[in-house]
């Protein structure tokens, strides 16, 4: 270790996961595309993956937010991204609550990592950075920004999160 507190990535599943299956005509949640995406993107800062779960996030319950926020109290790392699904992103960042004196960074994708124009790369970047840098507290960062949780939404009419009062 290089004296650098590490990174914990879980991963839950959702867009960014996602694979196109051409006999199904459908996208399924698929293996984990980030530490592939973290190695291409040359990440040296020391980080810890655990696949916790493949789901689409509308497939999420209560008992899988309940065990992202027990795996999150229970790990030895400060900083911690998850990856989600967009949809229900903000249930999960409710669940997990304040986080105790961690800094917890949730982050999915529009698009997913496999397909050459998605956002994933770019949004997991700024989940790893954000993860580092922001006061301890549960955060939500898409394309660029960076939002409190509580206090953001997906607005599906523009497919975009957006600051709520």
């Amino acid at each position: 270790m290089t004296g650098r507190n590490p990174i914990l990535v879980i991963t839950t599943g959702g867009t960014m996961d996602k694979q196109y299956f051409d006999a199904l005509s459908t996208y399924q949640v698929s293996d984990s595309m980030v530490t592939a995406l973290l190695r291409t993107a040359r990440v040296t800062h020391p980080f810890r993956v655990v696949e916790l779960m493949r789901k689409d996030s509308l497939e999420l319950t209560d008992e899988d937010r309940a065990l992202v926020a027990a795996t999150i109290a229970q790990a030895p790392e400060t900083s911690v991204v998850v990856t989600h699904g967009t949809d229900t992103m903000t249930h999960t960042a409710e669940a997990i609550g304040d986080a105790e004196g961690k800094t917890v960074v949730l982050v999915g994708a529009l698009a997913p990592a496999r397909f050459a124009e998605s956002d994933a790369a770019f949004n997991l970047g700024m989940a790893i950075a954000c993860s580092q840098a922001a006061s301890p507290g549960v955060y939500i960062t898409m394309n660029g920004s960076v939002f409190e949780a509580g206090h953001v939404v997906k607005d599906r009419s523009v497919n975009a999160f957006v600051a709520r009062d």
